[in-house]
């Protein structure tokens, strides 16, 4: 808008709602300030400056929040000295506020002022308010904190965060509350990120170690999350010595979701200190999770699986884990089934073809004797996904003669799967195996009577 449109319409605009009768408009005028401020003369921003700490001190605690909110962008669009003498002092005010709503932007507003500031301002006035939210009787104040830590960090500085603020984190992470605790398990990466080695063994680690045995399975699923990003910065030595004890207790609890947040972030604690020394405890976890009664933690571990591959090698797993991936091509959940299936295709790129034709065409190939259908659909699926990476003579020597030979089971459903994976098969073999052998087999099936089977077998035939 241009400067004379603005102060015509948008500042009656801003001024009605700001003095409006029902909380409500007067809250929703807090968030236009900024984006007026810069657009109007210098005296009207002392009258808007004015209304805006009329805002701040309204009765009602909506009206507030809203001011307190804003407050940080507000203080973006003013100069430097109308900041410090202007919107200080009501930083100050609200940072007491009765409503622990409004003192919980406390948080936020000490980042944006922070960074507006110099080092000896924020020490007198950003600080104390850091640490009276720390201990602050609201927990949501002190879970604002926590959620907030590396951004308070960053902006107030190296030396502040050493001396002050790490002592602050420790504190939180004996919190009473379970909330302000899981928060803090969640951003210890991210303040080990920003402070030295040293800090992370003396001051950190010690609180690390309480949330490991933390009665709370939320707080130690959410520790096994990111305790693997403190590998790094410790390097192989300290990580070894320190965190890999942590790395055991959280892959030995009771509850699924903290050993599969462990597992899940393996690869971190690999290019620290290699696989070896959690090896022998990986397997014990990951072949609980594996047989757990829940399907869907059966289904986590499997999706974590060529990750897992990838990081323990192929000896490892031939010896310790192709077996167990094998029982969930029969597992009596169809999800599972499904994503065990989609896995040996992963597995297959990670090993290569020759290991798929070696220990899974076997085993896949086997299931096309059980008596119950479901399972030999389960072969189909698994060569349909199989194909793009096999070999094309392995295809046509081995596999395809199993899936013409399951064209004539007496099941629809394994009928109209077989013009299915024919159809997936196509691309990767050779025209004249296409012409000699898949074609009639599809003409074959053409004719069925059920109407699916012919269906899919006439697609498949166009695609010949």
């Amino acid at each position: 808008m241009k400067s004379e449109s603005v102060e015509k319409h948008f500042l009656p605009l801003l001024r009605k709602l700001a003095n409006g009768e029902w909380f409500t408009s007067r809250a929703s005028s807090c968030g236009l300030f900024p984006i007026l401020y810069k657009s109007v003369t210098i005296e009207t921003q002392t009258k808007l400056r004015r209304l805006y700490s009329k805002l701040c001190k309204d009765d009602t605690p909506m009206v507030r929040r809203s001011a307190f909110k804003h407050l940080g962008e507000l203080a973006n669009q003013l100069s430097r000295q109308h900041v410090t003498t202007g919107l200080i002092p009501i930083f100050l005010s609200l940072s007491q506020d009765s409503q622990d709503t409004v003192r919980l932007l406390s948080v936020r507003n000490c980042v944006d002022f922070a960074k507006i500031l110099d080092d000896e301002e924020k020490i007198k006035f950003i600080l104390p308010v850091v640490k009276k939210c720390v201990v602050d009787k609201s927990w949501k104040v002190r879970y604002m904190v926590a959620e907030n830590f590396k951004n308070l960090c960053s902006a107030l500085g190296s030396d502040v965060t050493n001396k002050e603020l790490l002592s602050d984190f420790v504190k939180l992470s004996k919190d009473i509350e379970t909330e302000v605790r899981t928060e803090v398990a969640l951003r210890i990466a991210d303040v080990c990120s920003l402070v030295s080695k040293e800090k992370i063994i003396s001051d950190i680690l010690p609180g690390v170690k309480l949330l490991v045995f933390d009665k709370s399975e939320h707080v130690r699923s959410a520790l096994g999350t990111v305790i693997m990003g403190i590998a790094p910065r410790l390097e192989k030595e300290a990580t070894t010595k320190y965190l890999l004890p942590f790395f055991l207790q959280l892959l030995k609890d009771q509850y699924p979701d903290v050993r599969l947040n462990i597992i899940s972030k393996l690869d971190d604690v690999n290019k620290v200190i290699g696989i070896e020394l959690l090896s022998k405890s990986l397997l014990s976890a990951i072949i609980e999770l594996s047989e757990d009664k829940q399907w869907r933690v059966r289904l986590a571990i499997i999706e974590y699986m060529p990750l897992l591959c990838s990081e323990l090698g192929e000896k490892f797993f031939n010896e310790n884990l192709n077996a167990l991936c094998m029982t969930w091509l029969s597992d009596s959940v169809y999800s599972i089934r499904e994503a065990a299936v989609k896995i040996l295709k992963q597995l297959t790129r990670i090993f290569g073809s020759k290991w798929a034709e070696e220990n899974v065409l076997p085993e896949v190939l086997g299931l096309k004797k059980k008596s119950n259908y479901l399972y030999r659909m389960t072969t189909l699926l698994a060569i349909s996904s199989l194909a793009e990476v096999l070999k094309e003579d392995v295809l046509t020597d081995k596999v395809l003669k199993v899936v013409i030979e399951m064209a004539d089971d007496p099941v629809p459903n394994i009928k109209f799967n077989v013009a299915k994976t024919l159809k997936d098969i196509i691309p990767f073999v050779k025209p004249k195996v296409v012409q000699s052998v898949i074609k009639p087999c599809l003409q074959k099936l053409k004719k069925d009577k059920d109407p699916d089977v012919t269906h899919f077998a006439s697609q498949a035939l166009n695609k010949c």
